[in-house]
């Protein structure tokens, strides 16, 4: 009875965002990222696929592209962690006398279990605030030969990604046409097989370079029909 004495429930659908909000919500996070060259070359390769296929694959490589080239390094984990909204976020959660606590894997100090997986450490909330601090500030150093922490594995494979994922979709673009279009959605979307952190997105990406190549010869060998 009193389901049926309640208000029916009303549910409001989100507008899916336009492709140019699409591209100016992440050209924005870019430059904070990192800097206006960076974003402003994420902008112009999306363009370049505007310009030579349709709006739904530069759509997914906006999507995807971002993805790759937004990697949550130690320089964006410290950006985020000393951003005013999430402090903000945290004091309005919690009253009276409370600690912040993180609880991290540094690539350069961690130790490694027997499957030589990273494991996580308790660090203080206010030790970390201040190198926090400090290493949001050098973000510029990111991907250079300065860039301690860009030396390793993973980071290594991060930047290769983006490189990679640049390179596949140039080789879709010489030869797209609106035909070819659902075969080269599945290279553009790529990307969003890889998920996680750590030893956890590798092996994510282990399993999205085999779907990779598969998709590239597909790709490489109706090229050649064509």
């Amino acid at each position: 009875m009193l389901a049926l004495l309640n208000p029916a429930q009303v549910m409001h659908f989100k507008k899916r965002a336009s492709l140019e909000e699409v591209l100016t919500q992440r050209q924005a996070f870019l430059t904070d990222y990192q800097n206006t060259a960076y974003a402003d070359s994420y902008r112009a390769f999306v363009d370049r696929v505007l310009a030579h296929s349709t709006p739904v694959l530069a759509e997914a490589v906006a999507r995807n592209l971002f993805k790759l080239m937004a990697y949550k390094d130690e320089y964006e984990v410290a950006r985020l962690h000393t951003d005013t909204g999430f402090l903000q976020r945290i004091a309005q959660q919690f009253e009276g006398d409370y600690r912040v606590v993180y609880h991290l894997a540094p690539p350069l100090l961690a130790r490694r279990n027997d499957k030589g997986e990273l494991q996580k450490r308790r660090y203080s909330g206010a030790l970390m605030r201040w190198g926090f601090a400090l290493l949001a500030r050098l973000k510029g150093l990111r991907g250079s030969a300065f860039d301690v922490f860009g030396h390793t594995a993973e980071r290594r494979s991060e930047r290769a990604l983006i490189v990679q994922y640049r390179d596949s979709i140039e080789q879709v673009l010489a030869q797209f046409s609106p035909e070819r279009q659902a075969l080269a959605l599945e290279i553009a979307r790529i990307p969003e097989h890889i998920k996680g952190f750590g030893h956890v997105k590798e092996r994510h990406g282990q399993a999205a370079q085999a779907l990779w190549g598969n998709l590239m010869a597909r790709w490489n060998d109706q090229r050649k029909v064509a």
